[in-house]
């Protein structure tokens, strides 16, 4: 008899508090950036979360098509409950 879930399915670091998903920040996890990670903001779903801070409560969020003076999305915060899983 042998357990297929646990030999094809590779094991998923813990998520971290703090999560960024660019490679240049400090809390930027390689190893959970791998996977697939959903975050629910206030109830509702978010697809467009660059950073988030579970124990602080926010995430950072791109503002519309605006560039900041470097090329890169201008980032704004809004605070309120999120919530962060594997899909």
């Amino acid at each position: 008899m042998t357990e297929e879930g646990n030999a094809t399915t590779p094991a998923r670091p813990p998520l971290p508090d703090h999560l960024s998903v660019d490679p240049r920040s400090p809390h930027y996890h390689a190893a959970v950036a791998e996977h697939a990670i959903g975050v629910r903001f206030n109830g509702r779903e978010r697809h467009d979360v660059e950073e988030y801070c579970l124990s602080e409560g926010w995430v950072r969020v791109p503002a519309g098509r605006t560039l900041d003076r470097k090329g890169n999305a201008l980032l704004i915060k809004l605070k309120g409950q999120v919530e962060v899983f594997y899909r």
